[in-house]
Parts: C-alpha cells; sequence; structure tokens
C-alpha cells in the first residue's frame, strides 16, 4: 500500500492554509516535509501532525505549546503526550472562561451605553419640539 503524499499546493488546499503559513510552521520545525530538490511532499506523520496543529490552533494554544506538546510525543510516547494534553487543556479552558466573562462584561456595558444613548436622543428630539 502507497503511502500518502501531498504537496505543498495540496497541503495548503487540503487545509485551507496559506503558502506562508505552511512556511512557517516548517520553519518553526512544526513540519519537517520530505524535500526532493525544491519540492516538498507531506506524508502521514506531517498530515497528522498538520491536523492536530491546526486544531490547537483553534483552541487558542500558542504555536510553541503546540510545539511543546508534539515533542513529547517523539520524546516520551502517547501517554506522557496525553498527560500534558490533559493539563494544557484545563489551563486553557480556565483562560478562555475568563476571556468569556470579560467579553460578557464588555457586552453589557456596551449595551447599557447604547441604551442610555438610544433614550438621549429620544428625549433630546422630544425637547427639540416643544
Amino acid at each position: 500500500m502507497e503511502d500518502v503524499r501531498l504537496s505543498f499546493k495540496e497541503m495548503c488546499a487540503k487545509f485551507d492554509v496559506t503558502p506562508r503559513t505552511l512556511r512557517y510552521y516548517e520553519y518553526i520545525e512544526l513540519l519537517t516535509p520530505k524535500k526532493e530538490g525544491r519540492s516538498r511532499f507531506y506524508g502521514p506523520r506531517e498530515i497528522a501532525r498538520m491536523t492536530l496543529i491546526l486544531r490547537g490552533r483553534k483552541f487558542g494554544f500558542q504555536l510553541e505549546d503546540i510545539r511543546q506538546w508534539l515533542l513529547i510525543y517523539e520524546k516520551e510516547g502517547t501517554e506522557a503526550q496525553m498527560k500534558t494534553w490533559v493539563e494544557m487543556a484545563d489551563r486553557q479552558l480556565a483562560e478562555l472562561a475568563e476571556q468569556k466573562t470579560q467579553l460578557e462584561e464588555a457586552m453589557a456595558e456596551l449595551k447599557a451605553l447604547r441604551d442610555e444613548t438610544t433614550h438621549s436622543l429620544g428625549t433630546n428630539a422630544r425637547d427639540r419640539r416643544n
């Protein structure tokens, strides 16, 4: 059975990322494609890593945290990586909860200011008519 190999362009298309993003992930050593001349090819390992990278980004993890987490698998194996994942997820959930609280507070304050301004506009319009 032949291994899956994606070209640089196919990798960008599959994951809907820009060439610049893909090159940057290579630069910071998140991905290490096979090089043949000037061409790059991504095998199953790189495709799996890219899936994990994008999932981590979706959840708000920093690229350096993702890189360190991926290194754990290579150095210590799956169980160590999963334990670290749980710790990272707990920290990120706490961070997201704090951001949610701050966002809800900002939204409530903005709504109150909007309502106050709307009320003021209504009062001013009546005052001008009288």
